[in-house]
């Protein structure tokens, strides 16, 4: 089958919605599929164009290694902002979906059989509607991020009026898509809230490669790499570093705790707040800094941790489901997470963690001590969070399932297709 793959986000990006549509083009490619991808260079979680690609020129990545045959990669050019508003924002998106326009259009007469388009982000939409309708493709929306709802949540958008026109919009592109799929129930739950039927909405959640990453016997070597003692407990948080994630708490929970000499932290990721970070948690003998490490070496990270880190501020709850979790929870290591009672991400770490209260220092505090100084209740909730891994995030099983949908709603296509050429044959007769 030809798929055409529509986001701004891809590898080698390592994080978020670029490592898993990578991942996603890549699986299809060795199913035998032939994949093609219209995106941006690298910039995530950097927010800068990686070395040895250009934000301004267009170029065309050809099928190269085994493991990536079948998929071609076409990049297209995109303003990048260090310091990002709304305004800067809304123009980063805004060239990522002009640039690629003339891309899009020109894959229709490759004939894909299916058009799938990757939120974040919402402006590449009407590019991806419109190569789907002129090459008579089925097409397909997935929802990695509710970015718009967020933006409103955060108060990076505020007119009332735009949010209302906006939700006019959405709700007519939603309703144009054979398939619209997100990552979590509770923003499956969300799509509904937005008018989509329960037939065309689609659960499609995130994964982890169980094989590539799981619990060690040892110790990970980045502990001596780092100078900490054998005996201390890591709190680790590993991934993007910006403003949405809510991570000033952590850096005043490693304040509180700096007497502590037993409890270290590690702060892992590149993005926009980290440098701000970097200086609030300046002098604390108890905070350690890495940058983003490479794939080969995630394993190795994730086992660095005793305890994993994940914070999330309320405005944005069930409207983006972190992608960081699945890595922690094939870790065999328990989360403290900061989250409201009752959304997608409390639910998610029940019984594989501890759930504070967002923005509550002290029991942040306290969750840390406790798990901290219990092994038994540390190794428990680490052997459930597995155990979830391998039967509910499974990457093979979770692509297979998504394969079917696939080949389902290109079926009811073919089907659709054919009943309107009879039609029009027995009307002509």
């Amino acid at each position: 089958m030809r798929i055409l793959v529509h986001g701004i986000n891809f590898r080698p990006e390592l994080v978020s919605t670029g490592k898993y549509t990578g991942e996603l083009a890549d699986w299809l490619g060795q199913r035998g599929h032939e994949v093609r991808v219209v995106t941006a260079p690298p910039f995530n979680p950097e927010g800068r164009v990686h070395k040895g690609y250009s934000g301004w020129r267009y170029r065309k990545e050809s099928p190269g290694t085994e493991k990536r045959e079948n998929v071609t990669v076409y990049r297209c050019p995109l303003w990048v902002s260090r310091n990002p508003s709304a305004l800067r924002r809304v123009v980063h998106l805004a060239s990522f979906a002009l640039s690629s326009l003339p891309v899009m259009f020109a894959q229709v007469f490759w004939r894909p059989a299916l058009v799938l388009v990757v939120e974040p982000t919402t402006l590449c939409i009407p590019a991806a509607l419109m190569a789907a309708t002129l090459s008579g493709a089925c097409s397909w929306l997935h929802v990695q991020d509710f970015e718009v709802d967020a933006g409103f949540a955060v108060g990076m958008l505020k007119s009332s009026v735009v949010k209302s026109v906006i939700a006019a919009i959405e709700q007519k592109l939603l309703a144009a898509f054979d398939r619209v799929s997100t990552i979590s129930p509770k923003m499956v739950d969300c799509l509904r809230e937005k008018g989509l039927s329960s037939t065309r909405s689609v659960l499609f959640p995130n994964w982890v490669d169980t094989e590539r990453i799981f619990p060690r016997n040892d110790p990970s070597p980045l502990r001596n790499e780092l100078g900490i003692p054998s005996n201390a407990i890591v709190v680790l948080y590993s991934g993007t570093m910006g403003r949405k994630q809510g991570l000033e708490v952590l850096v005043d929970a490693a304040e509180r705790l700096a007497p502590n000499k037993r409890i270290q932290f590690v702060f892992c990721g590149e993005g926009a707040f980290r440098e701000t970070l970097a200086r609030r948690s300046a002098g604390l003998p108890n905070v350690r800094w890495l940058p983003l490490q490479p794939i080969e070496k995630l394993n190795d990270l994730l086992n660095l941790a005793d305890i994993h880190l994940l914070p999330q501020r309320s405005e944005i709850a069930d409207l983006v489901m972190p992608s960081k979790l699945t890595g922690m929870l094939a870790s065999g290591r328990p989360v403290v997470t900061t989250a409201a009672e009752e959304t997608q991400l409390a639910l998610a770490v029940k019984d594989c963690g501890l759930r504070v209260p967002v923005g509550d220092l002290d029991a942040l505090v306290v969750a840390v001590i406790r798990l901290a100084t219990d092994t038994t209740l540390r190794a428990r909730l680490g052997s459930n969070a597995r155990c979830f891994a391998e039967t509910t995030l499974d990457k093979e099983k979770i692509l297979e399932t998504m394969e079917r949908e696939v080949f389902r709603v290109t079926g009811e296509r073919e089907i659709a297709t054919t009943e309107r050429k009879v039609s029009k044959s027995e009307i002509l007769s």
